[in-house]
């Protein structure tokens, strides 16, 4: 039945579409707008910096031999440039700083050092995006709010082991001493992260620097002796925002597989361990049946689920540990089985089979890292070593009573 008299069904129909195309393009110009992508038309700015570098140094000759594969076994890498002196070292690192700085069984301090070379690259670009009149205003703002964050990134008492500016960028950083650590920390984070929200400086808790900052600090309280080192880790791509990418496992997956490449590239540690929240949880789950066995320890807080349905289902060796405060949000998320929208099983859900710890005194999706919360000193004691089981029938104050 035709509800606009006096208008045929199909010419009817041909309106409908023809004003909803021009509506969706009208809406389409606004959100490009607003974000800054009416952008730069017709430059040859590279989309993807580190694969032409790769190509480069797959094209190239080291004193007349070939250089090898950078995606090399980090072992292969390691020996490699152990039959290199400290400034040849230094050569390839100024000569292919992006390869360098994010190859796993290179020196680490030669990535730090490669690293700082490619931000300065970087950020020399984003300088230039500031005034390039050719961007919105809204794009010239994004360029000088990301042209500061790659300065104080390069700051010498930082220590960037990746960093990849395609895209929203991607980057990890480490606090302690890598090289010497015999246990490693390893924060995985959630959606939005990218380089502009690498760190913060008003509510630095909720970065993935202020998470690890703070969770070695604890760690150093808990075990001053301990040989640590934790890591910033924002080394994947992340779903934007809480849209279908953060339901789905997609990203997760690709996410998974280069969590298991830096575990696999770690220096020789005694143990490593996993603090992954929200979304970063089920970056997690994918990637648990795959870790190295030096991966004792994953834990996980704010999880929207591990796309598992109980533990066995992780087919991990790893001991898992989840925690949820009473008024986090993400309790109210439904848990659907894997195969549809959402991520499996509730890790703190008793039937799921983890280690379930307290978070007493945090707040929020994103306080799980502030000091003096029960949340952060658990997290630091599994960190350490210090808490390899919990008794929660006999009323360990470590256990998650304050669960919602």
């Amino acid at each position: 039945m035709n509800s606009f008299p006096g208008l045929s069904p199909s010419f009817g129909f041909l309106q409908s579409t023809a004003w909803r195309a021009a509506f969706a393009l009208v809406v389409v110009f606004v959100m490009l707008a607003l974000t800054g992508w009416t952008a730069i038309r017709g430059t040859k700015e590279d989309a993807n910096p580190l694969a032409t570098a790769r190509s480069a140094w797959q094209h190239a000759t080291f004193h007349g031999r070939p250089l090898p594969d950078p995606k090399a076994a980090p072992a292969t890498l390691r020996a490699f440039f152990a039959t290199l002196d400290r400034a040849e070292q230094r050569r390839l690192a100024s000569r292919y700083p992006l390869v360098v700085g994010n190859m796993g069984g290179a020196p680490v301090q030669l990535r730090y050092r490669a690293n700082r070379t490619a931000i300065d690259q970087a950020r020399a670009i984003e300088k230039k995006r500031m005034s390039d009149r050719r961007l919105t205003p809204v794009g010239r703002q994004t360029a000088g709010r990301l042209m500061h964050r790659l300065e104080s990134m390069m700051s010498r008492d930082r220590q960037i082991l990746a960093f990849d500016p395609a895209g929203d960028g991607r980057a990890a950083e480490v606090f302690g001493n890598l090289t010497t650590a015999r246990r490693v920390s390893v924060v995985v984070p959630g959606v939005d992260t990218n380089l502009s929200t690498f760190e913060r400086t008003a509510k630095a808790l909720t970065a993935p620097v202020g998470m690890a900052k703070s969770l070695y600090k604890a760690e150093r309280t808990a075990r001053p002796d301990a040989r640590t080192a934790v890591i910033a880790w924002a080394d994947y791509t992340s779903p934007a925002g809480l849209g279908v990418e953060a339901a789905t496992g997609q990203l997760a997956e690709a996410g998974a597989v280069r969590l298991r490449e830096l575990t696999e590239s770690l220096p020789s540690t005694d143990s490593v361990s996993l603090f992954c929240h929200s979304y970063g949880s089920v970056v997690c789950g994918v990637a648990a049946r795959q870790l190295p066995s030096n991966v004792e320890d994953i834990a996980v807080a704010g999880s929207p689920g591990m796309r598992a349905g109980n533990l066995s289902g992780l087919g991990t060796h790893a001991r898992v540990w989840a925690m949820r405060d009473a008024d986090d949000w993400i309790q109210d998320v439904p848990y659907m089985e894997v195969g549809g929208i959402g991520h499996g099983a509730d890790p703190v859900d008793p039937s799921f089979g983890s280690r379930v710890l307290s978070a007493r005194g945090a707040q929020g999706h994103t306080g799980y890292f502030t000091p003096g919360t029960q949340s952060l000193r658990n997290f630091a004691l599994v960190g350490v070593g210090a808490l390899t089981s919990v008794d929660c029938a006999s009323d360990d104050p470590r256990c998650s009573a304050d669960l919602a």
